[in-house]
């Protein structure tokens, strides 16, 4: 209660102190102008070496194989908040292939990066035929059907973790 109520100097004015993210992951980005390279470049070191990275602050650490993709067309977008549109970055985790053999926690997860020998698409799985090794994947636009996908044929599954937005 003594002394001046505002103090006459708040110092150095210059000096700008930024915060930082307790954790930032440095993830490798597939832009969409990359997406054919990566379909045969993932497993090389030396490829995703190249890629541009991509930072994602994180409140948490964590653990696991992960990369962005830069989400290209309509076919996720139904104009609702949890649609992925064009020019978005999905920060994906990668799915061991020891999950595929089970039934996938495909309702543990909005979305999924699956890469295939058709390219990569991003989709909501639907259902998980364990006996046959198919997905059945699901676009948000009505636009477009579901269809199925053999696992034979799917070179990666990767889990949508975060997004960040288009403008």
């Amino acid at each position: 209660g003594k002394g001046p109520m505002l103090k006459s100097s708040i110092g150095n004015q210059d000096e700008v102190k930024v915060m930082q993210p307790s954790n930032v992951m440095m993830v490798p980005l597939v832009s969409q102008y990359a997406h054919a390279g990566y379909m045969s470049g993932f497993a090389d070191n030396g490829y995703m070496d190249s890629l541009p990275k991509v930072p994602f602050p994180m409140d948490e650490e964590h653990h696991g194989e992960y990369v962005c993709f830069e989400v290209r067309g309509d076919s996720m977008d139904d104009g609702m908040r949890h649609s992925y549109a064009q020019g978005d970055i999905v920060l994906c985790r990668n799915v061991d292939r020891l999950y595929w053999m089970k039934k996938l926690h495909y309702n543990a997860w909005n979305a999924f990066v699956i890469v295939h020998k058709e390219g990569i698409v991003l989709k909501q799985i639907v259902a998980h035929d364990v006996e046959r090794g198919i997905i059945t994947v699901h676009s948000y636009n009505p636009y477009y059907e579901d269809f199925d996908i053999d696992l034979r044929d799917v070179y990666q599954i990767l889990n949508v973790v975060k997004t960040q937005r288009n403008g």
